[in-house]
């Protein structure tokens, strides 16, 4: 806090109903760090209003992020896309705002970031706003509650609390924007991984209406929910490894850091917690244990029940995923190259009915299709691409799809199209993730980061694409490297997927 105005004019200042933020001007943009947008969160309640101040408070510096802890990939710097992690943090709930500099009713964009509902910040710096301020937009990245804290569904406490407190930064941003220099009638809220698959159950929540015009799912969809029955198999595993008991305040009696050691413990693919449904899907495929879940009055039921039925179908979409998603968790760790068949069929098991036909029908048994090769695009079809267009296919609203197919130079050239790789494109931040262990690899094409970029901007400006929106008969995918719209074909997975 900074009572004393000394120096203002130099700097950026900016109105919330609060109170004034002072952050940096330079280079045609403002930029304001860590605003609060909710009080520190208590734990298992409901977020609210931050308390407000007098005078300019500096919003100069980040703060703190949500508690996690980031496990290293071989050979590859995923800080820059993940951040750096930390368990100490208490006040988190704020927001960064990027704006040009003397902005008015410019477009709003709203990023939610990844990391599996477990890990991940707004301040890793492949988010950095700055490039969509320099294209005329309001750019704003939020922090959530994230693991027990955000997605565990405590008997005697609110469930998704992760998303309500996304819904509570999306009312802020309609409440404040304005005093940034945006529009808060022309928002377009965008996110990647987790944060996608929280916008892309938000799209469909009766508490959503009036937030936000626009949304881009990128690599996200709706189907990575669970049943509050199953969900609740997961309360009862982290009561008996923190010796708890399945109570609010059981879990308030473990810390922070004893439950970051204990969802450490069930991340490990041997962790004994079955998460299928009675028909033997497990919708995560254990990339995560924690996801927001469906039954209450977020999410009153499966988000693509809810498109089917008409659910927001007032948002323009664009969603998408990457050619080659699941290469990120495969490739630097070894799996695809090692992994045998019976291990590939015991792994898929664990979250398919059907293991041994998926794999075949992406190549096992196939002469010069590795075991490993097999499952990893089984997976990155079955996890994210497959579910992605099973969503478009469902919105009624306007529809576009689109490809991330740049193939990255990473791991001796393997790591290609991979999860995450869009990031920086769509920032047109590439430097952070350049270098000799950059997820993008040592000289990552800067056109290529210059059209995608512009098609976010396009979108979020006036919801325009230059192709045709997606439909289940035509269905076309718009491919950002190659600049061509196919006509794509009914994949595999199909057969294998909940319809």
């Amino acid at each position: 806090m900074d009572d004393d105005p000394q120096g203002a004019g130099r700097d950026a200042v900016a109105s919330t109903q609060y109170g004034q933020v002072r952050g940096r001007r330079g280079e045609g943009i403002r930029t304001f760090l860590g605003v609060p947008y909710a009080a520190p969160p208590e734990r298992f309640e409901l977020p609210r209003a931050p308390a407000a101040w007098r005078g300019l408070r500096d919003a100069l510096v980040p703060g703190d992020c949500a508690p996690h802890v980031i496990t290293p990939f071989p050979g590859l710097d995923v800080v820059p896309v993940v951040g750096k992690g930390g368990v100490d943090g208490r006040d988190y709930l704020t927001v960064n705002v990027w704006a040009p500099d003397d902005a008015a009713g410019r477009p709003v964009m709203v990023f939610v970031h990844g990391g599996g509902f477990v890990i991940g910040s707004k301040d890793a710096p492949v988010h950095d706003g700055s490039a969509f301020a320099r294209s005329g937009v309001v750019c704003v990245a939020i922090n959530y509650r994230l693991g027990i804290d955000g997605f565990l569904p405590v008997p005697g406490a609110p469930t998704n609390l992760g998303l309500r407190d996304i819904l509570f930064a999306l009312r802020w941003v309609q409440d404040n924007i304005a005093g940034f220099g945006g529009d808060p009638a022309n928002v377009t809220v965008f996110g990647e991984s987790a944060g996608a698959m929280a916008i892309a159950d938000l799209i469909t929540s009766p508490l959503v209406k009036g937030l936000f015009r626009r949304a881009i799912v990128e690599s996200g969809h709706g189907s990575m929910v669970r049943e509050m029955p199953i969900a609740r198999r997961l309360v009862a595993k982290l009561a008996k490894i923190l010796k708890v008991p399945q109570t609010v305040a059981g879990f308030r009696s473990a810390s922070v850091a004893d439950g970051l050691t204990a969802m450490a413990k069930l991340a490990k693919p041997t962790a004994r917690l079955d998460l299928r449904d009675a028909a033997g899907h497990e919708p995560v495929f254990g990339i995560s244990r924690f996801v927001p879940v469906i039954g209450d009055d977020v999410l009153p039921v499966h988000p693509l029940t809810a498109l089917r039925a008409g659910a927001g179908a007032e948002v323009d979409m664009l969603i998408g995923t990457n050619a080659e998603e699941m290469n990120l968790y495969f490739v630097p760790t070894g799996v695809r190259a090692k992994l045998g068949r019976l291990l590939a069929g015991w792994i898929l098991g664990k979250s398919n009915p059907q293991p041994r036909a998926a794999l075949r029908a992406y190549g096992l048994g196939t002469k010069g299709v590795s075991p490993g090769h097999a499952f990893t695009r089984a997976m990155t079809d079955l996890v994210f691409r497959w579910p992605a267009r099973q969503y478009a296919a469902a919105h009624l609203g306007r529809t576009w799809a689109y490809e991330f197919d740049w193939r990255s130079p990473a791991c001796n050239g393997e790591l290609g199209a991979c999860h995450g790789m869009e990031l920086p494109f769509v920032f047109n931040t590439l430097p952070t993730t350049t270098g000799a262990e950059g997820l993008a690899g040592a000289a990552p094409p800067q056109d290529l980061a210059d059209r995608v970029h512009a098609l976010w901007v396009r979108f979020a400006t006036d919801g325009t694409l230059p192709w045709m929106p997606f439909n289940a008969l035509d269905r076309l995918v718009y491919q950002l490297e190659k600049g061509d719209v196919v006509h794509e074909p009914v994949m595999p997975a199909a057969r294998f997927l909940p319809e």
